[in-house]
Order: structure tokens, then sequence, then C-alpha cells
């Protein structure tokens, strides 16, 4: 089974009888542009691939820069997180600004990291897209052991 998911509320071992429903009406009725908070704006999007020893996570963060991308590990937990700054005030934003789609803010990320080497993840960012190569744990074979007959 596939060991590097994202981490979501599902995780959380608190109990909501109404957790599937909610979840089913996010992805039905989702909205791709983010009008209502759960769309495209909330989160970067992330290709994982298993490439035998290691996993290779690639995520879009375009526009970004590199000073603006903390990664972080926490237990096993990965947290990808980027912030981008708005380069106008709220002031030039009435007087001079006819229109404002850009988004700015924090966008952030977690991953389960449990079958990681954590202390040899690399990455690389370049042209907007955060490079990650995450080096699986090495698997530890039972050692075989002699038992004495009492």
């Amino acid at each position: 089974m596939f060991e590097l998911k994202p981490y979501t509320r599902k995780n959380h071992a608190v109990y909501n009888p109404f957790r599937e429903m909610d979840e089913w009406e996010r992805g039905f009725f989702s909205d791709p542009f983010g009008f209502f908070g759960n769309g495209a704006l909330d989160a970067f999007k992330t290709d994982i691939k298993d490439e035998g020893d290691h996993y290779e996570l690639e995520a879009d963060l375009p526009g970004f820069e590199k000073k603006d991308i903390q990664l972080d590990v926490n237990g096993d937990i990965l947290t990808v997180r980027a912030e981008r700054h708005s380069e106008h005030e709220e002031k030039d934003k009435k007087e001079k600004y006819m229109r404002c789609e850009r988004s700015y803010g924090c966008y952030s990320r977690d991953f389960d990291v449990s079958n990681v080497d954590a202390d040899n993840i690399k990455a690389k960012y370049e042209n907007g897209v955060l490079k990650l190569t995450l080096p699986k744990k090495a698997e530890k074979l039972p050692e075989p052991r002699h038992l004495a007959i009492e």
C-alpha cells in the first residue's frame, strides 16, 4: 500500500458521525475556482511517484520565491507551506486597481512521512515547481537467533 499520503482531518482520533457526509458534500459540490473556500486556491497540487527506493513529490508553486517556502517535519508529518505577500497596500488597491484577482496568503499541505527517512529528504525549487526526494526507510528484516532448549 502507498504510505506517503496527504494528511487530512480523517487522521485525527476525534469521532464525528457526520464527517463522511461532509466530505462527500465537499467533493460533490466542490468549487474549482475557490469561490467558496474549498477549491483550487486552498491548496497547491502535488504529484507523488514511487521510484522503488524513494518517493518523488512535485508541488506546483508558481509565483513563489524560494525564501517564501518552508518545509517542516514534525514527528511523522511533513508540512509544505508557501506564503505570497501582496506588493501593494490596501489604499493603492482602492485607488488604482480596476480589478485584482491574484491571490495572496498562506498555502499549506501536510503529508504522512512515517515510511520515509526524514533525515535525508532533499528539496529543490526551480521554475515554480518544488521537487522533494524522500528516501524510504530501510526495511528491518528479523534477525535469525538461536533458541535454547530447557
